[in-house]
């Protein structure tokens, strides 16, 4: 027979049970979770054009990833309006690791620039990994008249305005990258926003806009081949690749400093055990030859970070660009 002082005790008591019941039983859905997973192709949503900065490593990435996860990992490009077109589908996506975003400085940049969302960029995503950064590059089509950075400086400011430079699309990292060059070297430039770094390569190579900063990975290429002049890197450092190219900080601008970075994300939701799973996969796809290789021969610096730090990463460079756009006076135009 239960006394009156015991049956609250009873009660808490069983509470407590069905509380640890629940837990195992949710800690057994996530291992099955995480054995099962994947059962089915995988979507990377890439918000750029195809050809562009992010999108040539994300193919290596995923080809190797698809050997490691036995399941084809497949990429899509969904350019536009800054990268929050593909980002924003990722975002409204089932959180259940099927769909994936890869996500890029324009990522941190899009969330001050744009003042109306229907998704918040960085809290709804659950952060995998970042995994590299390059620094971007300061170049002109050679039928533009200068060879240094201190002559592009000179050249746009006798003609204010009149200077053109291509980007990937408002709120793009190639958008910011060129404000923050403009402001710092005091000349006015006259942006030119494309749906996506492919048309702007095309265009910048054809002649019909004359500057640009993209990364350096898509640009190899037409540099060594004489169909764009490098002029200048945006990282700290010179790139092994293009040894005799000066950073803009040692060109006269200092402290300037910025990277193209690609990280992977998840929707908010999606169980701990396949971001995990995700993340382990990645470490090893990250460190296979062909990632490396790939990686080197672009300038890319490999980084392969926990979620947390990715997490972290993220919200310093969203903090680190809303000060440089609200200094530059950036906007969506």
């Amino acid at each position: 027979m239960q006394t009156k002082s015991a049956a609250p005790l009873i009660r808490v008591a069983r509470a407590i049970s069905l509380v640890a019941g629940a837990l195992l039983g949710s800690f057994s859905v996530c291992q099955t979770l995480a054995q099962d997973y994947p059962s089915r192709p995988i979507r990377v949503i890439v918000p750029f054009s195809a050809g562009g900065a992010v999108d040539g490593p994300m193919r290596v990435i995923a080809q190797e990833l698809s050997k490691r996860l036995g399941q084809q990992v497949i990429v899509e490009n969904r350019p536009g309006a800054g990268a929050m077109i593909g980002s924003e589908a990722v975002a409204k996506s089932a959180p259940d690791g099927y769909t994936l975003l890869l996500a890029s400085q324009t990522n941190a940049i899009s969330a001050s620039l744009y003042s109306k969302l229907a998704f918040n960029p960085i809290e709804d995503f659950a952060p995998v990994s970042l995994m590299g950064r390059e620094p971007g590059v300061l170049v002109v089509h050679p039928s533009l008249p200068v060879k240094t950075v201190e002559e592009l400086i000179a050249y746009a400011k006798a003609r204010p305005g009149k200077v053109d430079y291509a980007s990937s699309g408002n709120g793009s990292g190639q958008h910011l990258f060129a404000a923050m060059f403009a402001s710092m070297a005091g000349i006015t430039l006259s942006h030119v926003p494309y749906r996506g770094s492919g048309q702007a390569t095309t265009d910048l190579v054809g002649g019909q806009v004359q500057v640009s900063i993209p990364g350096v990975a898509g640009m190899m290429g037409h540099i060594k081949a004489g169909k764009l002049r490098a002029l200048a890197l945006t990282g700290t450092h010179r790139s092994p690749q293009l040894p005799d190219v000066p950073t803009l900080d040692e060109s006269g601008l200092k402290g300037y400093s910025a990277y193209v970075w690609m990280g992977l994300l998840a929707p908010k939701g999606t169980p701990v055990s396949i971001i995990d799973k995700l993340h382990r996969e990645l470490l090893v796809v990250l460190a296979s030859t062909e990632v490396k290789t790939y990686f080197s021969g672009a300038s890319i610096e490999l980084v392969g970070s926990t979620p947390a730090e990715f997490d972290a990463y993220f919200r310093e460079e969203k903090d680190r660009w809303a000060k440089i756009i609200k200094e530059t006076g950036a906007r969506v135009d």
